[in-house]
């Protein structure tokens, strides 16, 4: 996992962007070269700014989280004991 197979010229599943991750850090590095100021400006905004400033901050500091939906119906009563075990597995250790 993580290597590159014959004949597949796409970046591995999982594997970074090198561009976006050179792009935080350097973000990174001038927030914390410039937390006091940072700071002082924050404290100095009104709170509707202050509060949009935050949010418009969170997607780079949180990931952002997929909706997703499952639309795919299970038919219980036709699954084996072994089965319905596994898939109790699977649910509880997600």
């Amino acid at each position: 996992m993580g290597k590159f197979e014959k004949g597949n010229s796409g970046r591995p599943k999982g594997a970074k962007n090198k561009v976006n991750t050179q792009m935080r850090d350097l973000i990174q590095q001038l927030f914390d070269a410039n937390f006091d100021t940072i700071q002082e400006d924050l404290e100095s905004l009104e709170p509707k700014d202050r509060l949009k400033f935050m949010t418009d901050l969170l997607p780079y500091l949180l990931p952002k989280l997929q909706s997703t939906t499952y639309s795919q119906r299970i038919d219980l009563d036709s699954m084996s004991e072994e089965d319905l075990d596994l898939l109790i597995n699977h649910i509880v250790n997600e």
